[in-house]
């Protein structure tokens, strides 16, 4: 009903950067929060930073200070400015929208299928 689709990951060295986008569509629907998590192997998924649609942010503690979460509510998507990328930033990173869809006027929280983000030594 509400499509995520993600693009951006990829291979890095440490201290470089990536830029992640993820944009929503499908029914109508209005996005409360969208926000990034990322998930390594043997790991829990955790949040990375989440924004509302009044532009309210918020970070993990790992990332603070060196990712920027952003969005475009007219375009319906959301960036993850990534810089000094280190390698335990490695991980599968998942876009997520929370919100309502107005045809039905019942809440969603949508995935994206996630990005890979390598970063090397």
């Amino acid at each position: 009903q509400v499509q995520l689709v993600e693009s951006g990951g990829g291979l890095v060295q440490a201290g470089g950067s990536l830029r992640l986008s993820c944009a929503a569509s499908g029914s109508i629907f209005s996005i409360n929060t969208m926000g990034w998590y990322r998930q390594a192997p043997g790991k829990q998924r955790e949040l990375v930073a989440a924004i509302t649609s009044g532009g309210a942010t918020n970070y993990a503690d790992s990332v603070k200070g060196r990712f920027t979460i952003s969005r475009d509510n007219a375009q319906n998507t959301v960036y993850l400015q990534m810089n000094s990328l280190k390698p335990e930033d490695t991980a599968v990173y998942y876009c997520n929208a929370k919100g309502l869809v107005l045809t039905t006027t019942l809440r969603f929280d949508s995935w994206g299928q996630g990005t890979q983000v390598t970063v090397s030594s």
